[in-house]
């Protein structure tokens, strides 16, 4: 699955490219999410049909937030070591790592600071994605399914969510989607404030 996907991105890019239209361009945002839609769609459906889901995601209370508490604190921590170790300032290596894998907004909020460090953010959350999408399936095997969840932050509510799926259980999957939903809610608050501690 995971050599299907990286295919499909390689074909794309060639297919975009060599072929498609440009007049094309403004429509693919609106054709990304329709599709994204039904994708998220037919996963839920695979959920839902999973009955002892929901009662399994209670018992867990309130260790299903605490995840992607941890998933945001170890995000940060590692884009500051990592920061450390290039030179970078604390309060940039730190915003980065709040990006949390959501490449679009962190790299928009980071922007009026630094078109420099909104490149950079842009470039690692994206980076964070493809290595989630060739690292879910050996995590899920090798280390275990909650593990999976941390590499993608922030995407596996949307894109990161149909692998997950694939490759752990219903149950994964669930609190994949809520690790997700809580990691968005985070990034809009957690890039500013740290990017402000100068």
């Amino acid at each position: 699955m995971t050599v299907i996907i990286m295919l499909a991105v390689f074909l794309g890019i060639a297919f975009g490219y060599l072929l498609f239209p440009v007049d094309m361009l403004s429509y693919t945002d609106y054709i990304m999410d329709v599709g994204l839609c039904l994708l998220l769609l037919l996963v839920g459906i695979d959920i839902g049909r999973q009955k002892n889901v929901l009662q399994d995601i209670k018992k867990m209370g309130f260790s299903i937030i605490l995840l992607p508490l941890l998933i945001a604190l170890g995000s940060i921590v590692g884009a500051i070591v990592g920061g450390t170790i290039i030179g970078m300032p604390l309060n940039e290596s730190s915003a980065i790592g709040g990006g949390l894998g959501w490449y679009s907004i962190s790299a928009v909020l980071l922007s009026d600071y630094s078109t420099e460090i909104s490149a950079i953010a842009f470039l690692s959350n994206v980076m964070r994605e493809i290595i989630a999408i060739l690292a879910i399936p050996l995590i899920a095997k090798y280390i275990g399914y909650m593990e999976s969840v941390a590499p993608p932050g922030a995407t596996a509510m949307d894109t990161t969510l149909p692998i997950i799926t694939k490759y752990t259980d219903s149950k994964t999957a669930v609190v994949a989607f809520i690790s997700g939903v809580v990691l968005s809610l985070l990034v809009p608050i957690l890039v500013p404030l740290l990017i402000g501690l100068v």
